[in-house]
């Protein structure tokens, strides 16, 4: 059996860490924290866990912080955590399978990172990350916002999923990292624009994030998943600022790099048609969005509500538009699978059974 260390930094996460570490104590063989300036309860609640807490100044940079906690590890493998990530019963199980069956030869296991759930635990967001490495490689994190670890080797998928459960968001901190970044005269890399545009389409910045995203697109180099999804969350600032056909084609300029049909990109052009009462088109674009399957290899982002209730509920409101009350009943049903308590999909069930008796 392997043993691990759990490394985490945390700044004022009272309300949350003992969540975490409750889930994952009796799973790792030491737990060593490094704390980067909390004010709460945090540190003395790290204590009553382990007696390995350490401080490391803040200095705007989450990288250099993460590459801290690492240091202090001591066991075979590092696992890390976030102070708002959990580990569900099954994935402690999973877990724990691992470290007694892992050969150590393995460099590196890849978890998902269901990064959303919404209120019915179905997963909004999901990715894969490295999350349990071999100590011995000396990985580094690199990035000073959206941190990455560079991990090469020999590297396993697994399905062990870890669990954001955020219960507060940090408006501006990222943000003003990279204004920092920008103020240094720092050279951009194609990720830090992909990130950067997030950061601003995520705060209400819709016209600057077109224009960052714009560059990431613009550069050769650059993860080509990166490249996706800024076509992507281009097209939804066009949405928010009410730009409909620039919406459409950032869509399809997604397309250039996806070279296949992405749910994600398919009932976004479906909706587009939808929005712009064009039901026949938007229906076959929410039809194929429903008959893709996702790659449980793939480590870009994965929006599983786009292949499963979203689009079918969206079918119900086109076909109830086009007056075809049993297909749009239909996928209601199908919809009503995944969000069994929606009340939108609960109205949508009692008017359609009415309409469907009175017209049989």
């Amino acid at each position: 059996m392997v043993t691990i260390s759990l490394c985490m930094i945390v700044k004022n996460e009272e309300a949350v860490l003992a969540r975490c570490l409750d889930t994952v104590k009796d799973i790792v063989d030491e737990i060593n924290i490094v704390d980067t300036g909390s004010v709460d309860k945090t540190v003395e609640i790290a204590k009553k866990y382990t007696d390995r807490v350490f401080y490391f100044e803040w200095i705007g940079n989450f990288a250099a912080a993460r590459n801290e906690s690492f240091k202090y590890a001591t066991k075979e493998y590092i696992l890390y955590l976030d102070a708002d990530d959990v580990l569900l019963e099954e994935d402690q199980n999973k877990l724990l399978e691992l470290k007694k069956t892992l050969n150590p030869a393995i460099d590196s296991v890849s978890m998902y990172y269901d990064a959303g759930t919404d209120e019915f635990g179905n997963v909004t967001l999901r990715y894969r990350r490295n999350r349990l490495v071999k100590r011995e490689k000396n990985y580094i994190w690199k990035g000073d916002c959206h941190q990455y670890l560079d991990v090469s080797g020999n590297i396993i998928n697994s399905d062990i999923s870890v669990t954001h459960k955020k219960i507060k968001h940090s408006v501006g901190r990222n943000l003003s990292i990279y204004q920092s970044k920008i103020d240094r005269g720092d050279t951009f890399s194609s990720r830090d624009y992909f990130y950067y545009g997030n950061e601003l389409r995520e705060n209400g910045y819709h016209e600057k994030a077109i224009e960052i995203y714009n560059k990431n697109i613009s550069l050769k180099e650059g993860w080509i998943e990166d490249k996706v999804y800024a076509c992507v969350n281009k097209a939804d600032c066009y949405r928010y600022l009410g730009d409909t056909e620039n919406e459409l084609m950032s869509l399809f300029e997604a397309f250039n790099f996806a070279k296949v049909p992405r749910p994600e990109i398919c009932s976004r052009i479906g909706y587009n048609f939808q929005r712009k009462r064009e039901f026949k088109p938007a229906i076959y674009w929410y039809e194929l969005a429903t008959q893709l399957e996702t790659d449980p290899n793939q480590w870009s982002f994965s929006y599983p509500a786009y292949s499963t209730w979203y689009p079918h509920l969206q079918l119900c409101v086109c076909y109830y538009n086009l007056s075809e009350f049993q297909k749009s009943y239909e996928h209601n049903e199908k919809a009503r699978e995944y969000r069994p308590e929606d009340e939108r999909i609960l109205q949508n069930k009692t008017l359609l059974e009415n309409k469907l008796s009175i017209n049989s």
